[in-house]
C-alpha cells in the first residue's frame, strides 16, 4: 500500500533476476512435514499487530509450548525477500500479500505446504473459502495458509443520495444508463472541479473488482496474463464514462485524494461522495460517527446483475531455506484455526464495549466456519438501522467472491493493470492500447518468471 508503481515494477524484476540465483528445492524434498513442533521459530512481517493480530499469536503461541517465536514486525518488502532468499537467510515464516504466492512458488523460493496442512489435519478446501485457496494454489499444489478476505460493497451516504432523489437501487454497477444517471443527480461541482462525487468507484483500488465483475480477467486458465481480454477493454471504457460524469478522472482523483478518509471529516462526514466502493473494514473508520452519519450498502454488481466481489488478502508462506519448517507449519495453521479466530473476536469484542457509541461490524477471515462463529457470537444489532444493513450486505457477499486467480506474474499483473487504468482514465492512452502494453509487460514478466 502506498508504494509507487514503478517502485512495484523494480522490485518484480528484482525478484526475478534473484530468482536465478536462490535455487530452491523440488516439491517432493518440501512436501513432507511433521505435527510435533520445537526449538526456535522466526516469523517476518508482522507489522503493526492490532488486537486481533495479538489475540491469534497468543493463542498461537499457546499451542506451541516448546517453541521459542522471534518476531521481525518491519513490513514486507519484495526486494528484501529474495535478496535473503539468494543469501541462505530467510525466516521460518513471512507474511505476504496472496498476489506474490505464485511468484515466490513458481521461483522455488517457498515450499509447497499440502504436507503441512496434512499433518495438522486441515483440509485447505474446507477451511478456506474456494475463491481464497485458489489464490494460492499453483500447478495444483498449495503454497501458502491463507488469512483474511475483505470484500468489497457499495457503501450510500443518504445524506446524499436522499436529497437527490437516488435511491439504492440505482446505483446498480450491472447497468451503466441507471448508475450514470445516479451520478448525473447526485454530482455536484464548484468553480468547475468536483464538491460531491455521486459514486466514487476508487479504479485504483479496486481494480480487479471492475474487471473480473465485467466479465473480463486477469490470467488465463495456466496462469498467463490476460490483460488484453477484449472484456477488459468493456471494463476499463464503462469506469472512463463514470469519471467523465463527474469532472474527469484527473479531477476526480484529485478531489479523492483530498479526503480525510480516517478521520473525523471523512467523505461521509462532508458529503463528499454519494456512493462509494469499500472494502469491508471500512466500516469501522465511520462507526465513531454513526450518530451523524446516514449510511447503507448494496452489492457490487456483474454484468449479469448477481452479487460479485473478489478474494484479495494475506497470508503466510514458509521459505525454502527455513530452519524450522515444521515448527512454521504448526505455528501457521493454528493462527487460522476456528479457535483462533474466537479469541480475535472476543479481543475485538471487549475492545468495541469499552469504546462510547462502538460498533461489532464482524471480522473477515477467509474461513466460512469463522465468520459465521464470529458473527453469530459478536455480531449483534446496533439500534442503527443503516450500519446493521450495510454490516449484513458484506456478509451477504462473501459467498459470491471470486478468485484473482494465481499467476509467477501475479504481482507485475496488478501492478500493470493499475498502469492501464490511470493512463487510458486520464486520456493518455486509448483502453484497448493501454490493455496492451500492460499486457506486453507481463507477459515479459511471466515469460522470464518461467524461465
Amino acid at each position: 500500500m502506498g508504494v509507487p508503481t514503478k517502485r512495484f515494477a523494480v522490485l518484480a524484476v528484482a525478484a526475478l533476476s534473484l530468482a536465478a540465483c536462490g535455487g530452491g528445492q523440488s516439491a517432493a524434498e518440501t512436501s513432507d512435514f511433521k505435527k510435533e513442533a520445537s526449538g526456535a521459530l522466526t516469523a517476518w512481517a508482522f507489522d503493526n499487530a492490532d488486537d486481533v493480530g495479538k489475540a491469534r499469536m497468543k493463542y498461537a503461541e499457546s499451542q506451541l509450548s516448546g517453541v521459542k517465536i522471534t518476531m521481525d514486525q518491519t513490513p514486507f518488502d519484495a526486494q528484501k525477500f529474495t535478496t535473503r532468499a539468494a543469501s541462505g537467510g530467510v525466516p521460518d515464516v513471512v507474511q505476504m500479500d496472496r498476489a506474490f504466492v505464485a511468484t515466490y512458488a513458481a521461483q522455488g523460493l517457498i515450499k509447497p505446504l499440502d504436507g503441512c496442512f496434512k499433518a495438522h489435519g486441515m483440509d485447505p478446501a474446507k477451511q478456506f473459502y474456494p475463491a481464497v485457496t485458489q489464490q494460492v494454489t499453483y500447478q495444483d499444489k498449495v503454497w501458502a495458509v491463507p488469512q483474511f478476505y475483505q470484500p468489497a460493497a457499495i457503501i450510500l451516504n443518504q445524506n446524499v443520495l436522499q436529497p437527490a432523489g437516488v435511491s439504492g437501487e440505482d446505483i446498480d454497477t450491472s447497468d451503466k444508463a441507471k448508475l450514470l444517471g445516479a451520478i448525473g443527480k447526485a454530482y455536484k461541482a464548484s468553480g468547475g472541479n468536483p464538491a460531491t462525487l455521486g459514486f466514487d468507484p476508487v479504479a485504483g483500488g479496486q481494480a480487479e473488482l471492475w474487471i473480473l465483475g465485467q466479465g473480463g480477467r486477469l490470467v488465463d486458465d495456466k496462469g498467463a496474463p490476460a490483460l488484453d481480454d477484449p472484456a477488459n477493454v468493456g471494463a476499463l471504457s464503462f469506469l472512463k464514462e463514470i469519471y467523465d460524469a463527474q469532472g474527469g478522472y484527473a479531477k476526480a482523483k484529485s478531489f479523492s485524494d483530498s479526503f480525510d478518509t480516517f478521520g473525523k471529516d471523512n467523505q461521509f462526514v462532508k458529503k463528499q461522495v454519494g456512493a462509494q466502493v469499500d472494502a469491508q473494514w471500512y466500516v469501522n473508520v465511520l462507526a465513531p460517527y454513526s450518530e451523524s452519519l446516514k449510511i447503507s450498502a448494496v452489492p457490487f454488481k456483474d454484468k449479469e446483475g448477481k452479487p460479485f466481489t473478489v478474494a484479495g488478502g494475506t497470508s503466510f508462506v514458509i521459505p525454502t531455506g527455513a530452519k524450522n519448517p515444521d515448527a512454521a507449519c504448526a505455528w501457521m495453521t493454528s493462527l487460522v484455526t476456528d479457535e483462533a479466530w474466537a479469541a480475535a473476536g472476543e479481543a475485538r469484542a471487549q475492545k468495541i464495549a469499552a469504546t462510547p457509541g462502538g460498533i461489532n461490524t464482524g471480522l473477515f477471515t477467509g474461513s466460512p466456519s469463522a465468520d459465521k462463529l464470529i458473527r453469530d457470537k459478536f455480531v449483534k444489532p446496533s439500534g442503527n438501522a443503516g450500519f446493521d444493513e450495510t454490516i449484513s450486505t458484506y456478509y451477504d457477499v462473501l459467498p459470491t467472491g471470486k478468485s484473482l486467480g494465481a499467476s509467477p506474474a501475479g504481482q507485475t499483473i496488478k501492478t500493470e493493470l493499475n498502469n492501464a487504468i490511470a493512463s487510458a482514465l486520464l486520456g493518455t492512452k486509448a483502453p484497448d492500447k493501454a490493455l496492451a502494453d500492460a499486457q506486453a509487460a507481463a507477459k515479459r514478466a511471466f515469460d522470464q518468471a518461467g524461465s
